[in-house]
């Protein structure tokens, strides 16, 4: 099957860019141009005609890529032509009467160049991520991640697995001979030294799955506090509702910002109060919810009215800002009881001392997104795959030191297939060429 589809951002441009993949490639190159593909990776201006009426759809550049030196590992061309809706509408309706032709599912030709060898399965997430990515720190990490570092640390600890299992092998294999000291001893050390550094992988406070979804702030707070308004305030855009009706907001509201180059996710919620209302209440649990998954707290109080309850008290802990607002109207010195929590004192109505709490949400997020070059997981995909293997190499260790060579085996085998998930590599044949090449079996 071949398969085509508008790789360019839909859209009028002045370029749009068509890629076609699949043993037919190059006869459907035939039939848009009348000629044969050009020289391989020259771009080439052609022609570009309706296949069944030979009526001229555009002149633009063919890139000619034959597999397997292609992106997809399969025979692959680019089509470039002007990027009007029609230009494009008229080529895909020509390739769509190409027997055995087809559009393209979404990410489908970075599925193909991963099926065919052309990529691990990390460097095809990390291709995802750059196309998504914002802010820099999202280009940076994702670029990071296809340069292969992640993928070369997973792949060496796999290996150190796979060397530990085929002495297990060999042990189970020829029972009555005993595994020379150094071997023994190099079964612990090369186990241990993967738990030790699978645990400093998993201990990265989730650094990278913050970085590509997004840092999460949950402002909070009782109702008619300025919520909403402080919201609006960061956005610089309207983006909730601003009432002096309390609990008007009563569903959680998202909005997206680049912050000094970080992404960040800001979540309006509804008011915390007792309420007899079923709405207001599903919005409140909402808003709790919400600020159990935030990676830091916006507690909006009003100036005068800092009476907290139980539960308000509750969410100001080490990952909070208590935001005092309405300052303006205190006739009087805050409490030093307040005074001694993590808060910052403004008035939204005023735009007094805003800038001191954003730069307190910047300090914030650089202590969180501590850059380290030894952030590898970019998805909970990676940890529970990381965590899995874990378990299974402390279940290991734990059969391993009653000799139950057998059941120890089985762990290592999937400690070592979770390793190999995360890459999208599970090859059981390694196994034995590590045997054959460590031990001289039959001699």
């Amino acid at each position: 099957m071949t398969i085509y589809a508008l790789s360019s951002g839909p859209g009028i441009s002045g370029i749009a860019v068509i890629r076609i993949s699949g043993k037919h490639t190059a006869k459907i190159i035939k039939y848009l141009t009348g000629k044969e593909p050009p020289k391989p990776r020259i771009a080439t201006l052609r022609k570009i005609n309706k296949i069944n009426t030979s009526e001229l759809i555009d002149e633009g550049l063919i890139l000619w890529f034959p597999g397997p030196e292609s992106y997809t590992g399969e025979d692959m061309a680019e089509i470039q032509v002007h990027g009007s809706k029609s230009v494009v509408d008229a080529l895909h309706s020509s390739l769509s009467e190409v027997e055995n032709c087809r559009l393209a599912d979404p990410g489908e030709f970075t599925k193909l160049a991963f099926q065919n060898g052309k990529i691990n399965l990390i460097k095809a997430e990390s291709i995802a991520d750059l196309i998504a990515s914002e802010t820099e720190i999202q280009r940076q990490q994702a670029i990071k991640i296809m340069n292969g570092k992640s993928s070369d640390q997973f792949n060496f600890l796999r290996e150190k697995l796979l060397k530990i299992l085929s002495h297990v092998e060999a042990k189970i294999d020829f029972p009555d001979e005993d595994l020379p000291n150094d071997i023994l001893d190099e079964i612990k050390n090369s186990s241990h030294e993967v738990i030790i550094k699978i645990k400093k992988i998993l201990n990265d406070q989730r650094v990278g799955e913050r970085i590509r979804e997004g840092f999460k702030i949950a402002i909070l707070g009782p109702t008619n506090a300025g919520k909403s308004s402080l919201m609006n305030y960061l956005s610089d855009r309207d983006v909730a509702i601003v009432s002096e009706i309390a609990g008007t907001t009563r569903d959680v509201i998202e909005t997206h910002l680049n912050i000094d180059g970080y992404p960040v996710i800001v979540s309006d919620t509804a008011g915390i109060r007792d309420s007899r209302d079923e709405i207001e209440k599903k919005g409140i649990k909402l808003s709790l919810k919400r600020a159990e998954e935030a990676d830091l707290k916006l507690v909006v109080i009003d100036a005068k009215s800092t009476d907290f309850s139980d539960i308000l008290n509750g969410l100001l802990d080490e990952n909070a800002i208590l935001v005092i607002n309405k300052s303006d109207l205190l006739e009087k010195d805050i409490s030093p009881k307040i005074k001694k929590l993590n808060h910052v004192l403004i008035s939204i109505k005023q735009n007094k001392n805003i800038e001191e709490l954003i730069l307190k949400i910047k300090n914030n997020l650089k202590n969180k997104f501590i850059k380290s070059d030894d952030i590898l997981i970019t998805r909970e995909r990676h940890r529970q795959h990381l965590q899995q293997c874990l378990n299974h190499l402390n279940n290991f260790n734990q059969k391993k030191a009653i000799e139950d060579f057998d059941k120890a085996a089985e762990d290592l085998r999937l400690a070592t297939r979770h390793l190999g998930m995360i890459v999208g590599k599970v090859d059981v044949e390694e196994i034995l060429d590590s045997i054959f090449n460590d031990f001289c079996i039959g001699k």
